[in-house]
């Protein structure tokens, strides 16, 4: 028996006005698995992740989750179906403390589970000796942590990762694609869209490359090798 994808994106299309930003983008990801989306800059990956979360309307396409049609839908209900945008910039509350804003993740959800903050305390454990302290005090890494532990309270299938490491120290770097591997270990499904290549093509399975809203390649990790990905992501954004 055959198990649908996760994920299933057919011939999206996005437009700014009279600008278009995809052109009929289409790629599907597995249960339990995990996509590189890469790119040069102005190439596209932020305006497919946020189609996909219902963040900006599609022109055209269908965007599908686990077998749903959630073109159309909202970006709530499509958080609801499954489905966690963590966007560039980290969206926490920097005035709450670190318990308030996993609480705050509840609320929105509606969806107050029972243990839910013992487990986001159990997969990050340096979030829980922080729980009283301001959010906005916490480095960089940790806010990036807080942010990732917010999603996976409400039991996501899917999380869509864009950029979480922008910015960040090395070290701090490392801390993300730790925090996403423990997210994996829990059996979510992730979307990653990443400007260290190799280290995205180390984490996840298949690798989409987009070029001015367009796929230019897909395919397993194993077969981005880096003539490749100098070919289409140039010298220094391959590395």
């Amino acid at each position: 028996m055959t198990t649908s994808p996760l994920l299933s994106v057919r011939d999206l299309t996005v437009r700014y006005g009279a600008a278009q930003a995809l052109f009929g983008i289409s790629f599907e990801m597995p249960q339990n698995s995990a996509l590189a989306v890469l790119g040069p800059n102005g190439a596209g990956k932020s305006t497919l992740a946020r189609a996909v979360s219902g963040l900006v309307a599609s022109s055209g396409g269908e965007v599908r989750l686990d077998d749903r049609d959630i073109t159309k839908l909202s970006p709530t209900a499509i958080r609801r179906a499954g489905m966690v945008h963590l966007p560039e910039g980290r969206g926490i509350f920097p005035g709450l403390t670190v318990q308030e804003n996993l609480r705050m993740a509840l609320v929105v959800e509606k969806s107050a589970r029972e243990g839910a903050l013992d487990r986001a305390f159990e997969i990050f454990p340096v979030l829980g000796k922080r729980r009283r302290q301001q959010a906005g005090t916490l480095s960089g890494g940790e806010q990036q942590m807080l942010s990732l532990a917010r999603a996976l309270m409400v039991s996501p299938r899917l999380i869509i990762a864009d950029e979480m490491s922008l910015g960040l120290a090395p070290l701090l770097v490392d801390v993300v694609f730790e925090s996403l591997a423990r997210a994996r270990a829990a059996g979510v499904s992730v979307l990653m869209i990443e400007q260290f290549a190799s280290r995205a093509l180390a984490f996840s399975d298949h690798c989409l490359i987009l070029q001015r809203g367009r796929v230019a390649w897909s395919g397993a990790t194993d077969q981005a090798g880096d003539e490749l990905l100098r070919g289409y992501l140039g010298e220094a954004a391959a590395a």
